[in-house]
């Protein structure tokens, strides 16, 4: 007669069930590897900007939150300049064109681009400017990428996900 183990691990398959228009939801990993790109693609562009418009001294010596928010602001600027292109045509940022994978809405279709950059970028990226908590925000805001449906709090704001890119 076999024992019952009460710290084994359980028996049942567990599986993702993919939505009902089949889209495949984007890895974690995916996902992960096209917002490092992003950030790459946008520090390329930024930190020659920074350090010839005086960010860098500002910040040496001291520079208040405004000049910090003044920064964060313009940075978030050139993020919609460098990824405009590729998230008006196919709702993809570079990062994610690299890797494969797209943004749709719940219906699987495309969204607009007030929804792209209005309710999901600029949420994603200005919450990091909030003083003191704006780190912490941003974390949060990523962490809900581990919910079964992949979809972190922009997602959700703007009503959107990320799927493999056919």
């Amino acid at each position: 007669m076999e024992q019952h183990n009460p710290y084994q691990r359980p028996q049942a398959q567990v599986a993702d069930a993919l939505p009902p228009d089949g889209l495949v939801p984007a890895s974690r990993g995916k996902r992960l590897a096209a917002a490092i790109l992003d950030t790459l693609i946008a520090l390329a562009v930024l930190i020659p900007i920074m350090a010839f418009g005086g960010y860098f001294t500002a910040l040496a010596q001291g520079a208040g939150l405004m000049t910090q928010l003044g920064w964060g602001l313009f940075g978030l600027a050139v993020f919609f300049a460098v990824q405009f292109v590729p998230l008006k045509a196919t709702a993809q940022t570079w990062g994610k064109k690299a890797v494969g994978i797209r943004i749709v809405d719940m219906d699987g279709q495309q969204p607009g681009l007030p929804v792209l950059l209005g309710r999901r970028y600029l949420f994603a990226n200005g919450i990091g400017l909030v003083p003191l908590v704006g780190g912490l925000l941003s974390i949060a805001n990523v962490l809900f990428i581990f919910r079964s449906d992949r979809r972190c709090v922009h997602d959700l704001i703007a009503d959107t996900r990320v799927v493999e890119a056919r």
